[in-house]
């Protein structure tokens, strides 16, 4: 029995085991919707239910989104691309850089310099992209809503970065093949983990730091690992990464055009907004449980920070030139990503 027909039958048995509810049989079209955190996180609870619960609502009954939370469907998170696209699960929520260079034209929006301390600013860009840029990466899959989260903040265990220099043979975690990329600019090394085991990782000092948003400090407790967080002047930060919801494209194709229409109008730019807002609120209360916990918040100064973006120059050059070999045009698609953000930014 091969990977797949192994996660095929958990599903089933997963479904079988939680039960299918009443509401769900009596819906017109129920879907699942499958992602890797657990319910207590806040993507769950804030962005995930919300998010289901305006949909069925506005369908007056006739949608049920059933949510399965902690991969409780089968599989590894990796794999939720592939489950949608083979019609294992109706939706998944999912990173795309976890399906390593599967997502290439989406990855842009990881780049070190494109994120500029506004999430909502960068969610708007990635959904004015789509239709055009993005949609290419997403075959047998339709994008609902793609996101990214406050953007990779610099968490050392026991001493302080404020210069390229400083990163020289520190061990630090990364969170995508891009984020390898920054470090290696850096002069550091990366070390891949999930973010489930960065604590221990830190605990036993496999890794001098990460490179991680502040929302994840609390249900990690990253405080008791670290003494100092570190972020650019403006929240700017070092690359970040990018999410999507997505839905298998036969089941979209599928539905009736006016319950196409619901899941467009409660996912549209007012929804990306409101996602950004959402992830941005909770770095706020992450780092204020660090600096409470007595950890030193730096933020770096301009020209502190200026040192690190010329560092990291040859990053995005590097994924441009990578596009091109692949027939696809980075620079422009770069040069369009950052132009967005600039012009979705509030301060503009």
């Amino acid at each position: 029995m091969n990977a797949f027909h192994t996660i095929k039958n958990s599903v089933i048995g997963a479904l079988l085991a939680t039960g299918i509810s009443s509401s769900a049989l009596a819906a017109e079209f129920d879907f699942k919707l499958h992602h890797f955190l657990s319910p207590k996180a806040p993507a769950h609870a804030k962005m995930l239910e919300p998010w289901a619960e305006r949909i069925m609502e506005a369908s007056d009954g006739r949608i049920m989104i059933e949510i399965f939370p902690s991969m409780t469907l089968g599989g590894k998170p990796p794999q939720l691309p592939r489950q949608a696209r083979d019609g294992v699960v109706d939706m998944v929520w999912m990173v795309n850089a976890y399906a390593s260079g599967a997502f290439p034209r989406t990855e842009v929006f990881e780049l070190p310099g494109v994120h500029q301390g506004e999430s909502a600013a960068v969610n708007k860009a990635m959904l004015e992209m789509y239709p055009d840029e993005l949609s290419k990466d997403f075959k047998g899959l339709v994008a609902l809503f793609q996101h990214v989260h406050g953007g990779n903040a610099i968490h050392m265990a026991s001493e302080p970065v404020r210069s390229p220099e400083e990163f020289a043979g520190k061990k630090i975690r990364i969170p995508s093949r891009t984020g390898a990329w920054v470090l290696e600019a850096l002069g550091a090394s990366p070390v891949q983990t999930s973010v489930g085991e960065i604590p221990v990782a830190l605990s036993k000092k496999v890794i001098d730091g990460a490179l991680i948003p502040f929302e994840i400090i609390p249900p990690l407790k990253i405080q008791e690992q670290t003494e100092y967080q570190i972020e650019g002047p403006g929240g700017k930060r070092l690359g970040t990464t990018t999410f999507s919801l997505v839905m298998n494209e036969d089941r979209w194709d599928s539905l009736p055009a006016d319950i196409q229409q619901i899941f467009i109008e409660n996912s549209g730019p007012e929804w990306h907004a409101e996602v950004g807002e959402i992830w941005d609120g909770s770095e706020a209360f992450g780092i204020g449980i660090a600096t409470k916990a007595g950890n030193e918040h730096i933020q770096l100064s301009s020209e502190e920070w200026n040192a690190f973006e010329a560092a990291l120059e040859p990053v995005a050059a590097r994924w441009i030139a990578e596009m091109n070999e692949k027939g696809i045009d980075g620079q422009a698609i770069y040069d369009r990503a950052v132009s967005l953000v600039s012009q979705n930014m509030s301060s503009q």
